[in-house]
């Protein structure tokens, strides 16, 4: 299994989390805000055209191989002007790039993890826009590994590339937590012996860590 990894060195060990070694998150709608999902939202109320309809017609064609790194983003962009979604693909993917933000409370969330001794992971469905975000926030030296489909050739509608993943990291399944906003994901890992918590908001996700964690108080701190 291959991909951007990083190595977060220096970390002390700390006291453990009594039912998991790992926490393993996705980017979009959990790390940062869904930038794809709004993004080609945005897009689609400037064109008079069904949000949710284009959202899916882009991801489908994402899907296709773009985020599996078998096809390129001048495709992409070609196959949604064949669907009528015309302009400049530079200022398309502004309008999507500008909407992955970095939620402010996360790398305080996993400075106090780390601290837990807990393996820091993300596993995402993205692009070579990854690389790009990565760039402009820095935000890989905050995890022990970082899995992108995109260099992986390999992505989370595959359910093994979570075995792969608790493989890489050296962990039993049942002693990795796997956080998404995307139910099928969730359950693909739950099915591949991972915990597994579907991500809505702050509240829910610090309450699944705090569960699995229950040596760490004050997570809202």
């Amino acid at each position: 299994m291959t991909g951007h990894s990083t190595s977060n060195r220096g970390r002390a060990a700390g006291p453990g989390c009594a039912h998991i070694d790992a926490a393993i998150f996705d980017y979009g709608g959990v790390l940062a805000e869904e930038g794809f999902r709004d993004g080609f939202t945005a897009i689609a109320r400037e064109r008079g055209l069904d949000p949710e309809g284009l959202v899916r017609a882009a991801a489908d064609i994402a899907y296709r191989g773009w985020v599996v790194g078998t096809a390129d983003e001048a495709g992409f962009w070609a196959a949604l002007a064949a669907q009528g979604v015309t302009g400049d693909p530079a200022q398309l993917r502004r309008e999507i790039l500008s909407r992955f933000t970095l939620r402010d409370w996360i790398p305080p969330l996993l400075t106090r993890l780390a601290g837990a001794g807990l393996t820091l992971a993300v596993l995402s469905d993205q692009t070579n826009w990854l690389d790009e975000l990565e760039q402009r926030d820095r935000f890989f030296h905050l995890f022990d590994v970082v899995a992108n489909s995109y260099r992986l050739g390999k992505c989370k509608r595959d359910g093994t590339v979570f075995t792969d993943m608790v493989d890489r990291l050296g962990i039993a399944p049942g002693r990795a937590l796997f956080i998404d906003d995307n139910p099928g994901n969730v359950e693909r890992a739950r099915a591949a012996g991972l915990r597994g918590h579907l991500y809505q908001d702050r509240a829910g996700l610090l309450a699944a860590l705090a569960e699995a964690c229950p040596g760490l108080e004050n997570l809202h701190a």
